[in-house]
């Protein structure tokens, strides 16, 4: 088993730190923070979890599930192809509560539930907070709550130790990305999500040219306050990973394994994973 599954710590009373320490732990490394992302309730429930536990298996240090919803604005086809799926085969916010605490029983890599603030609101933002806590949880990520709409949330985040995680586009003006650099600093542990390009989620052949800049610019407000970013939309690749993490301290990688799974039988799905999980490690350094 891979050593990062399991650690001899106990889990910390703040469940953010774990995020915090999976960054520390790949920078003493001298390597990237790999964070593969999953739909929960894809392709079934049951298998969401094994092939969630194979990317864990495979090095994953940070797992993002995603929380299917009808009205995904951010997601591109492939990812709403699953939640669609998900959805269909009655997925909900409390089975993805469950999804996280039958991998969170199994291994210790840091759990991130991502998905959209309507159902999250519907739920109870309090009762969503001290759920996600209960069952293994350690950080939010909420693609259509703006930084500036976010405290409600934020304090029922806090409250339960969970970090909100905010994603900052090219377009963002620097106002909005001192705004939320200011933020996840307050918070507990965390990072700044960085995406990659405008537009929505999916598997792309080229990088944007415009990225190091665009990272550059961010990065005059992380520094000072030793915020990581991590950049998502479109990594597909070792090259990918290999590039991104020249310029931040995490890469996401989503609408690849989405594919990669509808591309499997069920039997060949958790090998499958594991075994591209791994490759893109070959383009952390020092691995």
């Amino acid at each position: 088993m891979n050593t990062r599954n399991v650690q001899e710590q106990a889990t910390p009373l703040v469940p953010a730190l774990k995020i915090t320490q999976a960054f520390q732990r790949a920078k003493h490394e001298g390597r990237g923070v790999l964070i593969p992302y999953f739909m929960c309730g894809y392709p079934s429930a049951s298998q969401s979890v094994q092939v969630i536990l194979a990317a864990a298996e495979g090095g994953a240090d940070i797992i993002e599930l995603g929380m299917p919803f009808s009205d995904p604005l951010a997601d591109g086809a492939t990812i709403q192809h699953a939640g669609h799926i998900a959805l269909e085969r009655g997925m909900t916010l409390k089975g993805c509560m469950e999804v996280a605490r039958e991998v969170s029983s199994q291994t210790d890599v840091p759990l991130i539930l991502m998905g959209y603030y309507n159902p999250v609101l519907a739920y109870g933002l309090e009762r969503f907070c001290a759920d996600a806590n209960a069952h293994g949880v350690s950080g939010l990520i909420i693609p259509d709550l703006p930084p500036e709409e976010a405290d409600r949330l934020e304090q029922a985040a806090y409250q339960y130790g969970l970090a909100l995680i905010f994603l900052i586009p090219p377009t963002a003006p620097d106002e909005r990305i001192q705004l939320i650099t200011e933020r996840v600093a307050a918070g507990h542990g965390g990072f700044i999500y960085c995406i990659s390009l405008s537009g929505v989620t999916g598997s792309r052949s080229e990088i944007s040219a415009h990225l190091s800049s665009f990272l550059a610019r961010v990065r005059k407000y992380t520094q000072e306050k030793q915020i990581p970013m991590a950049v998502g939309f479109g990594l597909s690749t070792p090259e990918h990973i290999a590039t991104v993490t020249q310029y931040a301290e995490g890469a996401v990688v989503g609408s690849a394994l989405v594919n990669l799974i509808d591309q499997k039988p069920e039997a060949e799905q958790q090998t499958a994973i594991k075994n591209y999980i791994q490759s893109l490690s070959k383009g952390l350094p020092n691995q």
